[in-house]
Order: C-alpha cells, then sequence, then structure tokens
C-alpha cells in the first residue's frame, strides 16, 4: 500500500470515529434531525418533573420558586418520572460550597425503578472535582464555569423511568440549592442502549504494596467512561513523587494481570514529568496544589472507548519515585514504603525479580532514580455503562469516612 494511501485509510478512519462521537452527544448531523415521538422536558423546583404547561406557577408565574433548601438528614427528589427518555444535561449549584459540604451531599440515580442506584457518589466528586475543591473548568462530560456551579454533559438513557435524588448526610443544613435537569421522552431504545452508572470509592490510606480500586469489578456488558481522581499524598514521604503508578483495566476474564495497561499516572492523564494544571476535552488536572499535597485530575475515554463484554474492573498502582539517597533517608526514619526498581540510562534494574531481593544499601546498585510501593490517600469516582440499571456495588463509604481530612 502506498504512502498517500495508508494516509487516507487513517484519516477516513478518524473522520468515521470522530462523527460518531459528535452523533452521539447530539452534535453535527443531529441538531437538524428530530426523532418521531420525541418531546423536551426540563425539571427544576419551577416545575417538578417537567410537567405539561405547570412551568412557573407559583408566586402567578414571577420566580415562585428557583431553589430550596435541604435539612440535615433529608432527601430531596430532583426527579422522578416514568417512561423511556434520556437526561442530556443536568445544571446545579448551591449556596455552600464547602469540602464538607461538597463530600456529605449524596448524589444518587435510579433506572427503571431498581431498588439500588445506579450512580452513588458524593455531589462534588460526582461533576468532575475530587477532594471537596472547585475550579473553574471545562471538559467533554463536566464543567464548571466560574468555580461555582455543576454541569453534567453525559447522556444517561432509561426506559421504564428514572429517579434523581440529593441527600444531606453532613450536621449542616444546606439554604440553597438550585437546579435544572433537562431530558427528552421518546417511545423506545434500541435493545444495545447502556445504562449510565458512577461509583465513588476512598481508601485512606492505600495498603502498601496494593493497588488503589478505582471501580472495583462489575460484571456484565459494557463501556468504561472515565474516573476523576483525587490524590492527598502522604506528609511522611516529604517531596517525593507520588505518580509512578501504572493504571490496569482487567476486563473479560483478566485475573492476575490486566489486558490494558498503562506506564504512569500523570501518563495516564496525557502529559509527563508530574501535573500541573490543565483542563482538555478528555483529560486534566484541576488541582496541583503542592502546598497542601492535593492533586485531582481526569481521564475521559470518549474518542478511545473501552468496552467490555463480561466484566470490569479498573485499579491504580500506589508507587512513588526520588533519587535513592532520599529513599534511603526515608526508609532510616521508618516512613512505609518497599523499593521495587531503579532506573538506569532508561533501563529499569527490577529488584522484586532479584533473589534475594537486595536493599538500596546494596553496594552494587548504583545513585540513580529509584521507585517504591508507598500509601496515600486516594478516593475516585467511576463513570460507566452497564447493559443493566444495577451494578451490585454496594452503599459508598459513610460521611464520616468522606469528610475525613479534607482540610
Amino acid at each position: 500500500m502506498s504512502k498517500s494511501a495508508i494516509v487516507e485509510v487513517i484519516m477516513t478512519a478518524f473522520l468515521v470515529s470522530a462523527l460518531s462521537c459528535a452523533m452521539a452527544y447530539g452534535e453535527g448531523p443531529e441538531l437538524f434531525r428530530k426523532g418521531k415521538g420525541v418531546v423536551t422536558r426540563w425539571s427544576s423546583f419551577e416545575n417538578p418533573n417537567g410537567v405539561k404547561g405547570k412551568g412557573g406557577m407559583e408566586n402567578k408565574g414571577a420566580k415562585g420558586h428557583p431553589s430550596d433548601s435541604i435539612e440535615t438528614s433529608e432527601t430531596k427528589v430532583l426527579l422522578d418520572i416514568k417512561g423511556c427518555g434520556v437526561i442530556n444535561r443536568m445544571w446545579m449549584t448551591i449556596m455552600d460550597r464547602s469540602p464538607e459540604m461538597l463530600r456529605s451531599l449524596k448524589i444518587e440515580m435510579y433506572w427503571d425503578g431498581a431498588k439500588t442506584p445506579a450512580v452513588s457518589a458524593p455531589f462534588g466528586d460526582f461533576f468532575g472535582v475530587g477532594l471537596g475543591r472547585r475550579v473553574a473548568f471545562e471538559s467533554a462530560l463536566f464543567t464548571d464555569p466560574q468555580g461555582k456551579s455543576f454541569n453534567c454533559f453525559i447522556p444517561m438513557p432509561f426506559r421504564k423511568g428514572a429517579k434523581v435524588t440529593v441527600t444531606n448526610e453532613g450536621k449542616k443544613r444546606l439554604s440553597h440549592i438550585f437546579y435544572d435537569i433537562d431530558y427528552c421522552l421518546t417511545s423506545k431504545h434500541d435493545e444495545d442502549v447502556l445504562y449510565f452508572h458512577a461509583y465513588w470509592r476512598r481508601e485512606n490510606p492505600t495498603k502498601l504494596g496494593e493497588d488503589f480500586t478505582i471501580l472495583p469489578k462489575v460484571k456484565g456488558n459494557g463501556r468504561f467512561l472515565g474516573t476523576n481522581v483525587g490524590v492527598i499524598a502522604g506528609k511522611d514521604y516529604e517531596d517525593c513523587w507520588w505518580g509512578e503508578g501504572e493504571v490496569k483495566m482487567y476486563i473479560d476474564g483478566d485475573t492476575d494481570y490486566p489486558t490494558l495497561i498503562g506506564t504512569g499516572t500523570e501518563d495516564y492523564i496525557g502529559t509527563g514529568w508530574g501535573m500541573d494544571f490543565f483542563a482538555h476535552q478528555y483529560q486534566g488536572c484541576l488541582i496541583a496544589d503542592g502546598e497542601k499535597k492535593h492533586y485531582a485530575f481526569y481521564r475521559y475515554h470518549v474518542p478511545d472507548p473501552v468496552w467490555f463484554d463480561s466484566d470490569c474492573k479498573i485499579t491504580m498502582q500506589q508507587i512513588g519515585g526520588n533519587q535513592k539517597k532520599i529513599v534511603m533517608e526515608l526508609l532510616e526514619k521508618g516512613v512505609a514504603l518497599k523499593p521495587i526498581s531503579l532506573d538506569k540510562d532508561g533501563r529499569l534494574i527490577k529488584l522484586l525479580e532479584m533473589e534475594p531481593v537486595p536493599g538500596l544499601e546494596d553496594k552494587t546498585l548504583p545513585e540513580t532514580w529509584t521507585n517504591f510501593y508507598r500509601q496515600d490517600d486516594w478516593s475516585a469516582t467511576a463513570y460507566f455503562y452497564l447493559d443493566k440499571p444495577e451494578n451490585g456495588l454496594g452503599p459508598i463509604a459513610p460521611v464520616a469516612k468522606r469528610v475525613a481530612g479534607l482540610k
């Protein structure tokens, strides 16, 4: 095949992929094509569930109910409808955007009358930024124009009904929450249309030598859409880099080793040699606070889908690094770490494959960059589609564990 033919094949594949993604998100040709029987509805406090001809009836139509409050231990239902359709957009804002409130509020979503939620996450974490912090950004799935609001553009189909709730599990009353949920109703979905899911978890600290689980194993046919991750690096490790760990994606029967694997934490979000602020459509780092050792980053697999047919599990290795001398000093201080490899001129000296495994004091080991297992505070929201409305993952951590150590 000639060079020009190869280029043409590559460009054609790229354009087909781009068009497919655009159409899936309501762009391109779909902007001017209306499906038969499709109707548009918005749900807000001015018209809960988007009932036809019932919007803005309070105060004789003059802005009577734009917001509401949520008492402690109260669950506020934002949407509860029957029928077939798809949620296209969510927008919300709240008066109290403190770390405690962003982690104390829990957002959940139920499809088709299911008893357990498909989506369960702290309010702030669900909307694209972890650690109970806000920052202005824009990505393909989430936006926050000025660091004060919460937008989600992930399509969320349902066949028999949809329910969205926010629960205040904290100690403080939330005085103001504003929202609208924009959705369309239709007659039916094709059989291959999947249900949206999201799940949050935290390990504080992670276990030495064990990967952090971003998404516990789920069974079914689906797609891993991506994740946003929050890391509070352990202060015992001083200024050592924490992000040498590789993402692992176990799909369709993988056991000890995954099919899909990355090369480093910052590599996974498309950058290299550390993390600083950037906000791109499918990857970014929204918090890089070296003083507090807070980092929040994301990767969304929109143009590069991760499909699975029977099961999926996503993890991230807990590995950091620094020069050998500094790592040895930390060991002498009793810091919890385990050396695993040294980088010598671009080739790794693999300590764990040596018999016996040498200590860093071994004179034959060079003075160079040293990778080691470490323990930090990791949390993550995993987004995925599944061929059923329930995922079997169980409830997220209680509020006390969600808010601990955020300041």
